[in-house]
């Protein structure tokens, strides 16, 4: 899931170390020097739950104080994760700035319990925690928080209570907003990741101290964990709307919540990246934004390439606003962006194409969208005459972008042909020059519906002179949230409703012959769960406009700073395989990830997991058939010590209720210990 291991201890090579551009000489980084590793210490919190920390000291900081930075997450710092810590740790520590990697109540060798994600009394434990952090002795008082994922969130979530000694933040491929943007819900409809990321999430729940830290008390204290498994499926699927619930821990509404100064980076390959303009237009602090083509992860090593050499950007982010040093960060424009000359499935597992660019400030000023008009199968600059298109739902449209978030090439959106043959699809003419778009944008219409709940999905893709079609980007709408999130209303069949499907964030270069196709229909299954009856659409072509965020590039671009450094190569073998069939009877989304298994020497452990694997199924022009179940599992593994943990999640719905199946199990050298089962219906609420 989004939580996966996005670094593999064999990519952690030299290249990602290099000393920065030689272009950028007004500022190098510093000498190397030795670093000091703590394996664990434990910050204690107001409430006597005590926090396992890692660090990382510049041999020399005790003499001369350092800051640190903080990464705050809930994934295992002494073996899953460890290559992860020991990377960023050294990267950093021998650049002269402390590391500290905090593991969240409840999870690794922290003690306490972790019963949800993001809730309040986590971020309340991080602004200790950097209190403590800033007052040692081999500290400068100056503290930074960083992180990717469930890193990013609580970097934000952290920095919205105004720590003193937080000085700055680098949140990546997280959100501002939890309920749109991740991986719960897609336009108001429930998604497929919500799913798995519930059977991952489980995988933390459930996770066992390790007695070597712990002691004689680790068994107990895991037994705590598991009797306190919650049911987490049917708790996020019980709030379907963007209530008080989802708007706790999201930053978006409150950005002068945030007072210092804020470096946010995301993926084009990942779904997270609409919090970059976001927070770009929202926030008043020093600010600046990166999205590069990777997925899920850090800049470097990252996949697909092109990678950046990270080490040294990140250093001169943190060398400049938590020490002072004149690195000219903050001299350069606000926004940095790839550009990409194709998608990453046109060249996957390889990198892609396509060359940085720059916007001064985010918006540009006097950005103007470019807006095209669907009529007759065609894209066309002025509106057609009145025209009603229907759109029907009883087809499985969705099977060439199955997943929200991709973590290996097979999970990236396919040829889309197949989609857009289901669908209602208009092109442009050729382009007679390249269209460069940076931004959002979205599509817009007038609509009615013959049923009470529906979903209407636009797909814009790239038609090379071959005939193939590739997604650029996309968006969906639970209609029922036509109006916001928070309140969704019926459709009242028959009755007309202007609605707008925004795009997420992108980056993409249209090339020269080249059509620009705009696929549209009524949902995209498995991406989300169906609506409850199959629905058929009215649209009036005469109000509709796809507004597409054309870019106009510049005479001279601003020079990237940070140099390229090669990318994680993708290993086939340790990616899923995907296996789709289709019949009258039944649609089967079948996805298996391998077992990886880990020796961490250091502290004579094997580590091992798979998963999260699926089942999913629809019998096409039935909603009602639609099943999901998925399964996930790991072990941990050294003599006298063989600790393995299943979960399973399964969702089922009826017209009027979802039913969820969740369980956790898990053995203690063979002998099972816990198996927590939780049965749960639900309400649908115009889901």
């Amino acid at each position: 899931m989004r939580r996966r291991d996005v670094i593999k201890t064999a990519a952690l090579g030299a290249a990602a170390l290099a000393a920065g551009p030689a272009a950028a000489d007004a500022w190098a980084l510093p000498p190397k020097r030795g670093v000091r590793t703590i394996e664990t210490v434990f910050i204690p919190v107001s409430d006597g739950v005590r926090l396992a920390v890692q660090l990382w000291l510049p041999e020399d900081a005790e003499a001369h104080p350092a800051p640190v930075v903080l990464e705050y997450i809930p994934y295992r710092k002494r073996d899953r994760y460890r290559a992860y810590g020991l990377y960023w740790g050294r990267t950093l520590a021998e650049r002269g700035i402390a590391y500290a990697r905090l593991e969240t109540r409840g999870s690794g060798d922290s003690t306490g319990l972790l019963e949800d994600e993001y809730l309040p009394r986590h971020h309340q434990d991080a602004a200790q925690a950097i209190a403590w952090l800033a007052a040692q002795p081999w500290c400068n008082g100056s503290v930074g928080m960083r992180g990717v994922s469930w890193g990013g969130f609580s970097t934000l979530q952290t920095a919205a209570l105004a720590p003193p000694a937080l000085k700055a933040i680098m949140p990546l491929c997280a959100s501002d907003r939890r309920y749109t943007d991740d991986a719960h819900y897609v336009g108001g409809a429930f998604a497929l990741t919500g799913l798995k990321w519930a059977t991952s999430m489980k995988m933390v729940l459930a996770g066992p101290p390790d007695p070597l830290v712990t002691g004689p008390g680790w068994r107990e204290e895991w037994q705590k964990r598991l009797d306190a498994t919650p049911a987490i499926a049917a708790r996020w699927l019980s709030h379907q709307t963007e209530d008080a619930y989802w708007r706790q821990g999201s930053v978006a509404f409150d950005y002068a919540a945030i007072r210092c100064p804020v470096y946010v980076v995301g993926g084009l390959v990942d779904p997270y990246a609409n919090q970059i303009p976001r927070l770009l237009a929202n926030l008043t602090v020093p600010r600046k934004g990166l999205i590069g083509p990777w997925r899920h992860g850090y800049p470097s090593p990252a996949s697909p390439g092109p990678s950046l050499d990270w080490a040294w950007e990140e250093v001169r982010w943190w060398r400049c606003r938590l020490m002072g040093e004149a690195t000219g960060i903050m001299d350069e424009p606000m926004l940095r962006a790839f550009m990409p000359d194709t998608t990453a499935a046109q060249v996957a597992p390889g990198p892609i194409p396509g060359r940085w660019v720059a916007e001064p400030v985010w918006p540009p000023p006097g950005a103007a969208a470019k807006v095209l008009h669907p009529a007759g199968g065609a894209l066309t600059p002025r509106p057609g005459p009145s025209e009603a298109l229907q759109l029907h739902a009883g087809k499985a449209v969705g099977l060439g972008k199955v997943e929200w978030v991709p973590f290996a090439p097979a999970e990236l959106p396919h040829e889309q042909s197949p989609d857009d043959a289901r669908s209602a699809v208009f092109d442009s003419a050729p382009l007679s020059a390249p269209l460069e778009c940076l931004g959002q944008g979205g599509f817009t219409v007038r609509l009615s519906s013959d049923r009470p709940v529906a979903h209407l999905a636009a797909r814009l893709c790239e038609v090379g002179p071959d005939g193939r079609s590739w997604l650029v980007v996309w968006g969906l709408l639970n209609l029922t949230h036509r109006d916001g999130h928070a309140d969704p209303k019926a459709l009242i069949p028959g009755e007309a409703v202007d609605v707008t499907i925004p795009f997420a964030f992108f980056a993409h270069r249209f090339q020269t012959g080249s059509r620009v196709r705009l696929a549209l229909s009524e949902s995209l299954w498995p991406l989300v769960w169906p609506a409850p009856e199959p629905a058929t659409l009215t649209l009036d072509l005469a109000t509709a406009r796809l507004a597409l965020p054309a870019r106009t590039v510049p005479a001279v671009e601003a020079p990237m700073p940070i140099a390229e450094a090669p990318g994680l190569p993708d290993n086939p073998a340790a990616g899923p395989v995907l296996a789709i069939t289709e019949s009258p009877q039944e649609v089967r989304v079948v996805e298996t990830w391998p077992v990886s298994t880990s020796d961490i020497a250091e502290i004579a452990e094997t580590v091992s997991s798979s998963g999260p694997n699926v089942v999913l199924t629809l019998t096409p022009g039935d909603p009602l058939s639609c099943a999901w179940r998925a399964e996930q599992s790991s072990a941990y593994r050294r003599e006298g010590w063989d600790v393995a943990i299943r979960a399973e999640v399964a969702i089922t719905a009826t017209a009027t209720e979802f039913h969820v199946e969740e369980r956790t199990l898990a053995t203690l050298n063979g002998a099972t210990v816990a198996d927590v089962k939780h049965s749960t219906r639900l309400p649908r609420v115009l889901a």
